[in-house]
């Protein structure tokens, strides 16, 4: 039995490789090193403990399992089309090919099981730490003595290049400050990457390190043998108060004969040749893409998948029957569905806004917003790096998330990912994809930098985050250019599927709040003001969830007749843009004034509305203190902007050197229209 045991889990890692070397090839494109290192890694873990159903991939309950190393993608397409999910071997032979189901790096949504898109290193680790948190938030939500409806495990595999990769230290961090006992990694420890050898420029102990962060730390183990995989996985599994980091050495490219411990098996195909020989190494005398029956038939998890989930079934109707509310509550979070309130909270914040009419920054008026929100939105989970004091991220609703004596969650919903911006980014991220709550997070709008491929990522995967990016402009004034934010709103907009606002108000800031929760399928970017700004007189709120619309006519300022211009303002410069419209109309001169608050969902509207906001034949004017290059687009005849670094100094003394002033706004509109010459400054 014992020699049958190792034959059937020799056969099953190397049809992994089988698989992974044949696709790679097909391709000719693609990294077969890693999958074949860990294949029998995968086979402990897929085979002997992995909690999931191929007929389910969305199982509540399910084990989450991460690739953060995704370049090595065919391991975890070999492994779901093994188990029995909805992925054919002709979807492997397609590997890599326009619209398959097996791109060059894991993408969720695209292939079923895929948790979590990677490929960026470090990100799915980093993604992985916000699956486990929101699993252990989510168990001391909804838990109740004899009714666990939430205890997984979070799986991820990562090599060298994701520990080398910063955001792993930000995370990892977090997550032995978190106590994730959960969380469970394996490192493939085979010391080569893209360059070779890594030993002259990557010499961590790794094991300190963890052990520094609070991490439970097994092996180093062999990574061949599936039996000490097994049991390290077993003993990380009895961790009570940390993540567990096992370390398995291995080699890169197990098999080949000639590329095994070598770079060259990292990033490219074996070869025809060398395939043939690798064939014969490991006594595989199969096609390739062909897969034994009894190979198959190791593999197959359907039965065992659809055991698991049955009995969690029994346990959650039992938990339903006791806890009714509760279970409701739990399958409407989980499905991304807003509470039945959720309308008419929004509606009845944007009345007291608009009724108040309050001067306040908008950092403040989003405070204001995310106090009705957190309120009625239980699963609103906020956040800052560490800079809550600043961003105003923090409501009555939202305690400071910390930890009971027994490591539970107390059960805040406020986190304080400390001076972390690219890790609280990517761990929103995973928060989102475990389902349950809607993550949100602040920091400076300068500081997104640090955030923006998380950024991205959310963008692609098309995932609710939420972004809160204060301190928006030369208005913060003294710290000075190295925290004034002059290209930041301008590149974060060319983002696809990010939609990213600039309210000028309340009101403006209530409706981008009431947007931001309300889009299950993009992620959000409120950039907000340090700076006071005076409400912004309306008739009408509800064209304002549409980006951009007419905010005032020449008529509210006691003109008649129609426009000769339009001027565009979005966010701070709204009453610059106002005031300018006063002023030009003590001249006879009658403009409309147009608040952007999000370009992006004004891009998405029907012609017909654009063109009702913006007519042709009037000259446009955009006004906001930012790069000037993203407004022409509009047909802009000229754009009050800063395209240069900004200073140390009060803000006032700021906008007047700038020129964001209501009278630089107004001579800029008399050039447009021609009855003014441009002003040209005398240097000195």
């Amino acid at each position: 039995m014992a020699d049958t045991a190792a034959r059937n889990t020799t056969l099953m890692a190397n049809a992994i490789r089988a698989l992974a070397m044949d696709a790679v090839q097909q391709a000719n494109s693609g990294h077969p090193g890693a999958p074949m290192g860990m294949a029998e890694i995968a086979v402990a873990l897929w085979n002997r403990h992995l909690r999931h159903n191929p007929a389910n991939p969305q199982w509540a309950d399910r084990d989450r399992f991460v690739l953060s190393n995704g370049h090595g993608s065919m391991l975890i397409y070999a492994l779901l089309h093994l188990t029995g999910y909805a992925l054919p071997i002709e979807e492997l032979k397609a590997f890599r090919q326009l619209h398959s189901k097996t791109p060059g790096h894991p993408e969720v949504g695209i292939t079923p099981g895929v948790e979590t898109t990677t490929g960026p290193l470090g990100q799915g680790i980093t993604n992985a730490v916000g699956l486990a948190l929101a699993e252990k938030m989510l168990a001391k939500e909804f838990n109740r003595e004899g009714h666990d409806i939430v205890g997984h495990h979070t799986y991820a595999f990562l090599g060298d290049g994701c520990l080398m990769e910063g955001i792993s230290h930000e995370a990892c961090a977090l997550a032995g400050a978190w106590k994730l006992n959960k969380l469970i990694a394996i490192y493939d420890d085979n010391g080569i990457s893209i360059d070779g050898q890594v030993a002259p420029w990557f010499i961590d102990n790794t094991a300190q390190r963890f052990e520094a962060y609070g991490w439970n730390v097994i092996g180093p183990v062999d990574g061949h043998d599936v039996e000490s995989v097994d049991t390290a996985i077993s003993l990380a599994k009895m961790s009570t108060d940390m993540p567990t980091l096992i370390i398995a050495k291995t080699t890169i490219g197990k098999g080949s004969p000639n590329r095994a411990g070598t770079a060259k098996a990292h990033g490219e195909a074996l070869g025809g040749e060398e395939i043939k020989l690798t064939r014969e190494a490991l006594g595989w005398a199969h096609e390739p893409f062909v897969i034994p029956q009894e190979v198959y038939a190791d593999w197959d998890a359907k039965a065992t998948g659809a055991t698991l989930e049955a009995a969690w079934d029994e346990r959650f109707d039992a938990y339903a029957t006791a806890h009714p509310a509760l279970a409701a509550e739990f399958q409407r979070r989980m499905a991304g569905v807003l509470p039945a309130n959720f309308a008419q909270t929004a509606v009845d914040a944007v009345i007291a806004a608009h009724g108040k009419a309050e001067t306040v920054a908008s950092r403040k008026a989003s405070q204001l917003a995310l106090e009705a929100f957190t309120a009625a939105v239980p699963e609103l989970l906020g956040g800052s790096a560490d800079l809550t004091g600043s961003n105003l991220t923090n409501t009555k609703s939202t305690p400071a998330f910390r930890l009971e004596a027994d490591g539970s969650s107390n059960g805040g919903r406020h986190i304080n990912y400390g001076v972390r911006e690219f890790g609280m980014a990517a761990i929103m991220n995973g928060v989102a994809l475990h389902g349950g709550y809607i993550p949100y997070g602040g920091t400076f709008l300068t500081f997104s930098d640090y955030s923006r491929n998380a950024i991205r990522m959310a963008a692609l995967m098309k995932q609710r985050v939420i972004h809160v990016f204060t301190h928006d402009s030369i208005g913060l004034g003294e710290d000075g250019p190295t925290h004034q934010s002059i290209e930041h709103v301008a590149s974060l907009r060319l983002i696809p599927g990010l939609d990213v606002w600039r309210p000028a108000d309340t009101t403006e800031t209530v409706v981008a709040w009431t947007m931001a929760i309300g889009n299950a399928q993009r992620p959000s970017v409120l950039a907000l003001s340090r700076q006071n700004l005076p409400y912004a007189p309306k008739t009408a709120v509800d064209d304002i969830a549409k980006g951009g619309y007419v905010l005032a006519e020449p008529k509210e300022v006691g003109m008649k007749g129609k426009a000769r211009a339009v001027i565009i303002a979005t966010g701070s410069e709204v009453q610059l843009a106002l005031r300018a419209q006063e002023l030009l109309a003590l001249d006879g001169i009658g403009v409309r004034v147009v608040s952007m608050p999000s370009t992006n969902v004004f891009d998405r509207q029907d012609a017909a509305y654009k063109k009702a906001v913006l007519p042709a034949g009037l000259p446009r004017i955009a006004v906001e203190m930012g790069v000037t290059d993203g407004w022409w687009k509009y047909g802009c005849a000229a754009v009050v902007g800063i395209d240069t670094y900004g200073e140390s100094a009060p803000a006032p003394v700021l906008f007047k050197h700038f020129g964001f002033t209501a009278e630089n706004v107004v001579d800029t509109v008399k050039v447009a229209l021609g009855v003014a010459k441009l002003k040209v400054k005398k240097s000195k």
